[in-house]
Order: structure tokens, then sequence, then C-alpha cells
């Protein structure tokens, strides 16, 4: 579900928040279109109110879990993590953690990626959010829900800043509640200012 359609309506945050991020055409390759959050991040504001939204959400929900994924979703997720009182799991690229983890794969458009956890960080009985920039396809924040439900935990709920709008829809992941604060950032002039529906993790518009 998006924000604006689960009482936010009209919240001008939002449109703070969708105008903060820019579009950088042609990377990291020709042909994309990359929501570039960085700039979300230099705006003090937007982004308190990001988490703000977050926060609001999540504090009355019993979570004790917040978990990001690499490596835009720990740009929120520790913010989000110590105003409500939960720990925060690093969900990471493989060969990035030191301890004992669990894996957990995915498919891409072309090959396979993976997500690995330490062992212990989550207990049996924790109910987690997982928190992430952009949702495309939704390869990624299944195989985060995968890892947390091996562990013993609860998948409370996905989080994502940006989401396509077929996610107006289809608005669960694995069965999951998935929350969505904006759609993609409209183009610039140079590309008729269209929003493009062909959309990929990691931040990339094709």
């Amino acid at each position: 579900m998006f924000a604006a359609e689960n009482g936010l309506k009209g919240d001008p945050r939002l449109e703070a928040i969708s105008r903060s991020i820019r579009v950088i055409p042609h990377f990291p390759k020709p042909g994309i279109m990359f929501q570039d959050i960085t700039t979300l991040l230099l705006n003090p504001k937007a982004f308190k109110d990001t988490v703000d939204i977050f926060t609001d959400r999540y504090r009355d929900m019993g979570i004790t879990v917040v978990s990001g994924i690499e490596a835009r979703g720990f740009m929120f997720g520790p913010a989000i993590a110590l105003a409500i009182g939960a720990k925060f799991v690093p969900l990471r690229k493989p060969r990035k953690l030191p301890g004992e983890v669990i894996s957990e794969s995915y498919v891409l458009e072309y090959g396979t990626d993976c997500l690995e956890m330490h062992v212990g960080a989550v207990s049996p009985g924790d109910r987690a959010v997982v928190i992430d920039d952009l949702v495309a396809t939704g390869g990624t924040l299944t195989a985060a829900i995968k890892l947390l439900e091996r562990a013993g935990g609860e998948v409370v709920e996905c989080a994502c800043v940006i989401g396509l709008p077929k996610f107006k829809v289809h608005s669960k992941i694995k069965g999951k509640p998935l929350y969505i604060l904006i759609e993609p950032t409209e183009l610039d002039d140079c590309c008729q200012g269209r929003r493009n529906s062909n959309v990929r993790e990691n931040g990339h518009l094709l």
C-alpha cells in the first residue's frame, strides 16, 4: 500500500520527499534511469520526514527488529530502529559479514544474487520490519523475508521509500504487507517528465 492511500493523502511531506530525489539518466549504464536518494539525504527535513513517517507507523506495532537491506536500507533502518527502540539487523551481500551466517539466494534479471544475515541476530518470536529504498520486482524483499523467518522471526511488514505503481494493486510480498511512501520520481525535461514503468531493483529505472 502507498502512504497516500493509508491516511497520508495530501500530506506535504510526501511531495517534499519526492522532490528531493533526483533521476540520473544512463547510470550506471546506458538506458538506466537511476533513482538517486543521496539528494534526499542532503535535505535534513526531507530525510527526517522520511524517517518520521516510518517511525510513526511502526512505533506501536511491537517491532523488535528493523532489518535493512544492503546498501540503501542501511541509510534509513538504523534511525527507525533507534526511534522505536528496536535492534537493527543488516542483511548483506555475500562475504561482507564476519561471523557465522545464513544465506538466501534470489533471482535477478540476469543471474542470481544472495543476502546473508548473522546467526543469532534474530531470535524466535522477534517481530521484524524490512526496510529498503526501492521495490521493483520484490525479489530482494522476498529473500529478506525468508532469511528472517528461517531464524524464527515474524515479518510484520516490508517498507520502502519508492515503489512501482503496480504495488497499489499487488500490495503484498510473499504474503506480507508492503508499505511504500512514493512512486518513482519523474524524469527531467529531456525525458519529457514521463514516469518509466520498467524499474529494476537497487534504484534503477529502465
